[in-house]
């Protein structure tokens, strides 16, 4: 069962620094730029890329007994993303999708961007929902 939850830990990290880097990225090309609450929103989703797998890894008594249990709690960041999908697939079906330069020269698309982001969403989510929906191993 804890594999499940290391499984489900290590593809959110991975989804939240592919989704950290890529808003930093769009921020130092201005995007949500000048304004404070764009800082806030790094910050928390800095914080969230390191708190969420922490909480998943393992069993965290104080959690779990004042907060969530971590089934619950993976129950619930599933449901989050599957959302946030929805909110980017909304970016990569759109005919006007806006470009941004690239590290390495050139430009990409929000749609190709937003299509590879939904990847490792939905890899997130499903491996999310195997932990938090899987049944429990008997006693």
């Amino acid at each position: 069962m804890n594999d499940r939850y290391r499984a489900a830990a290590t593809m959110y990290l991975v989804y939240g620094i592919v989704y950290w880097l890529g808003g930093f990225y769009l921020w130092l090309h201005g995007v949500g730029r000048g304004s404070t609450e764009s800082v806030v929103w790094i910050a928390l989703g800095a914080a969230l890329v390191v708190l969420v797998p922490f909480l998943l890894l393992r069993r965290r008594p104080w959690f779990e007994r004042w907060i969530l249990s971590r089934r619950d709690f993976a129950r619930l960041i599933a449901i989050f993303l599957v959302l946030r999908i929805v909110a980017v697939l909304r970016v990569v079906v759109r005919e006007d999708a806006a470009v941004v330069a690239t590290p390495w020269g050139g430009e990409i698309s929000y749609r190709v961007a937003g299509a590879v982001f939904v990847l490792v969403a939905a890899g997130a989510a499903f491996l999310l929902a195997r932990a938090a929906w899987a049944a429990e191993p008997a006693p």
